[in-house]
């Protein structure tokens, strides 16, 4: 990322949610200590099934009495249902404002350049009211402004940032190995833990219950975390959400993302696994990578 780089992340949506029961709502349903959540610190954290598979993925950012959601825009709906679902007599109110919000990213230096800053993960500081924080998953995802889009241009005039496509963000969080994009379709098909989310902050095992509490910490204290989602570098061909991914005849893996930033869930520790090796899946080949950040 260039310092005067700031990519406007259209693609994200918000939800906020207040009330007198929003702190104890969000803590007895999500992945991570709301605990953690403050002025001057935001989190990762994520939405799992009872069985403790993978829902949805957010980031979540105190603002005045509430939180911020800042999660994927095609997933706002779903999520904002799913949380509704959960919300019985709790007082609790959930507003979907991803047609007031935004989301931009820019440079971790830019970040640490402003007063009151602390180069750690999911640090938080106030411009003008609204929150800025750096990444609480990777440092070197840089940093996330959310504000309403009507101050948003004249705010990024005077921190002196130029809009840039947003492609060359999300082939930064890509090459670190950390998805943001088709997010849907994990949905179901793999554990919250194995998408990495211990590693990018957004487990925390000290906590008390949440929904798909049981599962998770099953695998994490058995040892039993076998597969992991890994990014896929197409060689040659065209992948195919679903495909399996094979080492002479060998099935190592499963294609879940097949977008532009592709997934699979790998079994990592197979003895048929290496980052050396070419794989074959039904009209690819490909290699898999493990992020620095796991091993």
């Amino acid at each position: 990322m260039n310092t005067q780089n700031v990519y406007i992340l259209e693609d994200r949506g918000i939800l906020y949610i207040n009330g007198a029961d929003a702190k104890e709502f969000l803590q007895n349903l999500i992945s991570n200590d709301i605990n953690k959540v403050d002025e001057t610190n935001s989190c990762f954290a994520s939405l799992l099934t009872p069985q403790g598979k993978f829902l949805f993925a957010f980031i979540i950012v105190k603002h005045k009495s509430g939180y911020f959601i800042d999660c994927e825009k095609s997933q706002t709906e779903a999520l904002f249902k799913q949380l509704s679902i959960y919300k019985l007599s709790s007082k609790v109110e959930i507003m979907n404002l991803s047609n007031e919000f935004v989301v931009a990213a820019f440079n971790r230096e830019k970040f640490l350049s402003f007063e009151n800053t602390k180069d750690i993960s999911g640090n938080t500081i106030k411009y003008r009211e609204d929150p800025i924080l750096l990444d609480p998953r990777n440092k070197e995802l840089g940093a996330r402004l959310v504000i309403n889009l009507e101050k948003l241009y004249l705010s990024l005039k005077k921190l002196e940032l130029k809009d840039t496509n947003i492609d060359e963000y999300y082939r930064l969080s890509y090459n670190l190995g950390i998805p943001q994009k088709g997010m849907n379709k994990l949905q179901n098909k793999l554990f919250g833990i194995e998408c990495n989310f211990e590693e990018l902050n957004g487990i925390d095992f000290k906590k008390g219950c949440y929904v798909g509490q049981e599962n998770t910490a099953r695998i994490k204290l058995k040892n039993k975390l076998s597969k992991r989602l890994l990014p896929i570098l197409v060689i040659k061909g065209k992948l195919d959400e679903g495909a399996s991914i094979n080492n002479s005849g060998v099935e190592i893996g499963k294609v879940l993302i097949d977008n532009n930033y592709p997934f699979a869930l790998v079994k990592y520790l197979d003895d048929n696994f290496s980052e050396e090796n070419e794989y074959k899946s039904e009209n690819a080949i490909l290699k898999i990578k493990i992020p620095n950040w796991i091993k």
